[in-house]
Formats: structure tokens, C-alpha cells, sequence
């Protein structure tokens, strides 16, 4: 199934865009979902369309019950709140062992109010249940939050997933035949074999939604409205989404005004905004990227009629993408004496790197966003004698450890 995460810096018309992307597929006899994050009334407005409210939510999806705001375009809300009661109550359920030894009565369903932080495990959620329906929908559109928020959010799963095997790692769980021994000794349930069974549950389902964000047709599209500071924070954004692997679809220009107004209020308006827009596509035309462009409709849009003229500028959702630039290890021992790791992070900028070997792994941040790598098998028997950014691509220089490195006859 092909999946566009539509994302953007806050107020660049996110909705708008995923909505136009969502018709135009629609349009072509596609079946499309389109599932939003927003949780006021711009989608409804946008859609023409009321969307259900998330506690609507049913039938175990982590979303609102969908309306057909078009022909083959089916709307619905991400319901963070009924997913986290969801998920609370089930946590209660296993845990219920740990309670009683504990002394401490579970919350009531009533009582189980979001807290903050749900919605990104809802997002995830939903984007996991949509891919599991491959046989009903043809198009995944997500209305995402804004694009840091949406970086963070696509880096959780394997966060949570190192974590997990950090805290509880499986080579704990062949101690499992002992615990009926030490629960009779203690006289006292033992909640560890629940605890295991509910982490091997939850690596399993951080595995399917990483599988979802890494799959061969998951893009991201980038929405801007072109002004003096849109530039950089798209820089900063595209950077930390090429840490974590995610490949853009295109990038979005929205809002563009008419130029060759007599105003001229409006004209320098217009002319900063071209300026802008110029810059924006000679950095990402010059890296392979398409860029659309959305006319300013001169009003807030409403309604499939505006949609419409809307949906011809955000185009189709490329079929095939070209696969992301690979993480390569280039040979350059007979020549240098070292090995080194070519990372492609378009966007980055210098000042804004940092880098930590520990161990067996590279820490890499760039900006706000923070990746831990494991090294390739070659790399762990090296020490870094440095690195460089060159050209959007971080090059990391590995020397081999006389100590580890397998020695020539």
C-alpha cells in the first residue's frame, strides 16, 4: 500500500495539502484514507465534511469511524485518547498480579484520562492498523503534526525498541523456569512472566510499525509556505528525517500569491515570497526532489469545489520511489588506510552535528534530532580518526585497530 505522511512547519497548511493530495488520488479511482491528527474544526472545514469525534472510536481501530467526504475518499480522525485507554487497560489487566502484591487498586476506565505524549503512540498505531488492511485501501494520506514533532514521531519505534531490550533484554528470560520455584519460596505471585509476555508483545508491535515507516512505499510530503524563514527550518527538518531514513515525496509550496499585482503592499509580498520559493527549489530540484506548487485561493479553503482546483497543483503520490541512498562502507584501506562511512543528510549543516562512538555504536545528532547507529561489522574493529560533511553527506573516517583487525599472513 502507498503511504504519503504529509508534514510541514506549523501553519503551512498541512490539512489543506493532505486533503488536495487525498482527492486527487480519489479522483483516479483510488481508494484513499485519509486520517488526520487535527483534532479541531479545520478538517471538517477543509473536507466540507464532518468528521466523528475520536470517542467515537470503535471495532479496536485507533481512529474515529471514517465518512466519505468524496468519491473513493474516506476522512476519519486519530483518536489518541480512546487508544490510550485501550492500551491502559490492557496494561492494567496484565499487571493485575503486580497490584495485588503491591497492595494498590487499578484505576477505574473513568479515570484513565490522556496523558501527554498519547497521541504520537496513537498516530503510530493508526498508521500500523491502516497498512493491516491492505485489501480495503489502496492510498494511506496522514495529516501529520508539524514536521518536528512528525520527526520525533517516526524515530519513536526504534527508540522504544532499543530501550526495551536496554531494560529487559531476552537473554533474562531463560531464568523463566525458575520463577514458579521462587513464587512458591516467596509465596507471592510473580508478575515477571506477564512483564515478559507483554514486552515480546510490544517489541512485535514496534516491529510491524517500523516495518510500516520503512516500507518501500512510505514518503514523506514536505508542505512550506515560502517566506525568509522557511527555508531553514525545512533544512533542519529534512536533515533529521534522513537520519532516521524516511525519503521525501516532494515538497509542497502553498499559498503562493498572484504576482503582478498593482497593490504594492501586495506586490512586495508577493515578490518575497518568490524569492523564497526560488531558493527552496534550487535546493531540493538540485537533490531529485519534485516540487508543487498550490495557488493562494484568496480565502480560507472549503469545501471539495476548492479542493479541487487545489488537488491539480499537489499532483498523485508517485508509484515507484527510487529506494534511499544506501549507507555505504567504502574501502579505502590500500590507498588511506581507513574505511569510511558515507551518510547521506541533505540539509545538514556543520555547526549543527555532533558525533559519539560508544561501543559497538555512533551517536549522530544533527539539530534537535539524535540517532544511535549500530556500526557495521568491519567498523566495530575501528577507531574514528574523524569526520566531515561534504555535499549533504556525512563521511565518517574509520581507522582499523591494530588489536582487532584480522592480521595478513
Amino acid at each position: 500500500m502507498r503511504t504519503v505522511l504529509v508534514t510541514g512547519p506549523g501553519g503551512a497548511g498541512r490539512t489543506t495539502a493532505a486533503a488536495a493530495t487525498a482527492l486527487a488520488a480519489a479522483r483516479t479511482g483510488r481508494r484513499v484514507l485519509l486520517l488526520t491528527c487535527d483534532r479541531g474544526g479545520t478538517p471538517d472545514a477543509v473536507l466540507g465534511t464532518a468528521l466523528p469525534a475520536e470517542n467515537g472510536a470503535r471495532d479496536g481501530r485507533p481512529w474515529a469511524p471514517p465518512v466519505e467526504a468524496a468519491p473513493g475518499l474516506w476522512a476519519a480522525r486519530v483518536a489518541p485518547g480512546e487508544h490510550f485507554r485501550t492500551l491502559a487497560g490492557d496494561l492494567q489487566d496484565r499487571g493485575t498480579s503486580l497490584f495485588d502484591l503491591l497492595g494498590a487498586a487499578p484505576l477505574d476506565p473513568e479515570e484513565l484520562t490522556e496523558l501527554p505524549g498519547a497521541e504520537p503512540l496513537a498516530v503510530l498505531a493508526a498508521l500500523r492498523a491502516a497498512h493491516a488492511e491492505t485489501d480495503r485501501w489502496d492510498l494511506l494520506v496522514v495529516d501529520m503534526p508539524p514536521v518536528h514533532d512528525t520527526v520525533a514521531l517516526l524515530a519513536l519505534p526504534e527508540q522504544l525498541r532499543r530501550y526495551l531490550r536496554r531494560l529487559l533484554p531476552p537473554e533474562r528470560q531463560a531464568a523463566r523456569a525458575l520463577r514458579p520455584v521462587l513464587a512458591q519460596l516467596a509465596r507471592v505471585p510473580m508478575p515477571a512472566q506477564k512483564l515478559y509476555d507483554t514486552v515480546a508483545r510490544w517489541q512485535e508491535e514496534l516491529a510491524a510499525v517500523q516495518d510500516a515507516v520503512d516500507a518501500p512505499g512510505t514518503t514523506v510530503r514536505l508542505v512550506v509556505e515560502p517566506g525568509p524563514a522557511a527555508a531553514e527550518a525545512l533544512r533542519t527538518a529534512r536533515a533529521g528525517l534522513a537520519l532516521h531514513g524516511c525519503r521525501i515525496d516532494s515538497l509542497v509550496a502553498n499559498r503562493l500569491l498572484p504576482s503582478g499585482s498593482a497593490d504594492p503592499w501586495l506586490a512586495a509580498l508577493a515578490e518575497e515570497q518568490r524569492t523564497a520559493h526560488q531558493a527552496l527549489c534550487a535546493e531540493f530540484l538540485a537533490d531529485g526532489v519534485t516540487v508543487r506548487e498550490l495557488p493562494h485561493l484568496g480565502r480560507a479553503p472549503r469545501g471539495t469545489g476548492d479542493l479541487e482546483e487545489l488537488a491539480k497543483g499537489a499532483g498523485l503520490p508517485d508509484e515507484d520511489r527510487a529506494p534511499a541512498e544506501p549507507w555505504t562502507v567504502e574501502d579505502r584501506l590500500a590507498d588511506d588506510g581507513m574505511l569510511v562511512w558515507r551518510l547521506p543528510l541533505p540539509g545538514a549543516e556543520r555547526d549543527a552535528l555532533g558525533l559519539v562512538r560508544r561501543g559497538d555504536e555512533l551517536v549522530v545528532a544533527v539539530g534537535p534530532f539524535r540517532r544511535v547507529l549500530p556500526l557495521p561489522s568491519a567498523l566495530r574493529r575501528c577507531g574514528v580518526s574523524g569526520a566531515g560533511l561534504r555535499d549533504g553527506e556525512l563521511r565518517v573516517r574509520f581507522i582499523p585497530d591494530p588489536d582487532l583487525w584480522p592480521r595478513t599472513p
